[in-house]
């Protein structure tokens, strides 16, 4: 069980790379490789302007399916020594936990409380998880049709619900259901136009897609044939968010259920590129750098918002990044990222790790 937990800390830790500086740090390159292609790349690493999947829109699905692959584990760990009461307390406690502590992020990072702003990532992820715990001990056809409702129902309202100057079907940016119902519910919107009422139910199949992945792995039978279900379900994932593409924009911004699907898959199929190297290929021995970040990954998340890595950063690197020209932004980038990633390795090998 711990080498299975290895894979996906591993995969946990690969993801929150770029948002620890891995991503800044690709961008950074692009004065040294100034052209079509690098801006290609570079591009991966930010959101896409509305409609299409880039990598970056992938990050946070991949959260949301970890979080979902955690459950069966914790669940079955506590158990064994707590009642179904005692486990459901203690999941509703780390999810208000988990919940507030976006509240905390997204106040300081706007500079004004914020309790509820479900377009962050944390608070997503709380209630996700949730749901997961709630299903974690039903029969697995009752969470996929649990998956599949949370996506039909508001899917369908986007398709077939109008409102007042808002066709019917219409998925244009400042011009959908989701963006009518945040002007309502909320008397706002994102500040990047980010659905969240109507969005927020259609983010928890990632979760149950993650959480049906992790009973696959905990139960007993072969890592091999593991990995081939893992592989085809991705794949299935994938068809199928593409499939529903032409009628359903890949919109991340309004978490579309092509998008939740597609993006799904995605993450499936990543996370089985880490079960293939580390648990059926057995080659772990690269993995440190990675399990540094995914195994403190609350506290690779909310370390840039407490202390201002990159300000403080750039004070030592400013004057060297100025006399290095289009070097600079590179070693700036650079540092940002090593400097995150030796506070995580020092609370890494005292043992410190922050757990909600």
């Amino acid at each position: 069980m711990s080498q299975r937990l290895l894979s996906l800390d591993a995969f946990r830790g690969f993801t929150m790379l770029w948002l620890a500086g891995g991503a800044g740090f690709v961008r950074s390159f692009q004065k040294l490789f100034d052209g079509p292609a690098f801006a290609a790349i570079a591009a991966q690493f930010q959101h896409s302007h509305w409609e299409g999947l880039r990598f970056w829109d992938t990050v946070m699905p991949a959260f949301l399916f970890m979080v979902g692959m955690s459950v069966p584990w914790a669940t079955a760990r506590r158990a064994e020594t707590q009642s179904r009461a005692q486990v459901l307390l203690h999941a509703c406690r780390r999810a208000a936990i988990i919940f507030l502590l976006g509240s905390l992020r997204e106040s300081l990072s706007l500079g004004e409380p914020f309790l509820i702003e479900l377009s962050s990532t944390l608070q997503p992820i709380a209630v996700s998880y949730l749901i997961c715990v709630l299903l974690a001990p039903l029969r697995p056809w009752v969470q996929w049709l649990t998956a599949a409702l949370f996506l039909a129902i508001p899917g369908a309202v986007m398709a077939f619900i109008a409102a007042p100057g808002i066709p019917a079907g219409s998925y244009a940016r400042e011009l959908n259901i989701s963006f009518w119902l945040d002007l309502q519910v909320l008397g706002r919107t994102h500040q990047d136009v980010w659905g969240t009422v109507l969005t927020e139910w259609l983010i928890p199949p990632t979760a149950i897609f993650g959480m049906r992945i992790g009973a696959l792995l905990l139960a007993e039978g072969d890592r091999a044939a593991k990995l081939r279900r893992i592989v085809w379900m991705g794949i299935a994932a994938v068809a199928l968010g593409l499939a529903l593409s032409p009628w359903v924009p890949v919109i991340m911004r309004l978490w579309t259920p092509s998008y939740g699907i597609l993006s799904a898959g995605v993450a499936c199929l990543q996370f089985a590129l880490f079960f293939w190297l580390i648990d059926v290929k057995g080659w772990s021995g690269w993995t440190l750098p990675l399990i540094v970040i995914g195994t403190n990954a609350l506290a690779a998340y909310l370390l840039p918002t407490i202390i201002p890595i990159s300000k403080h950063v750039g004070v030592f690197t400013a004057p060297a990044a100025a006399a290095l020209g289009p070097f600079g932004p590179v070693l700036r980038a650079g540092s940002v990222l090593t400097v995150h990633w030796l506070i995580l390795f020092w609370l890494y090998r005292r043992n410190i790790f922050l757990r909600p």
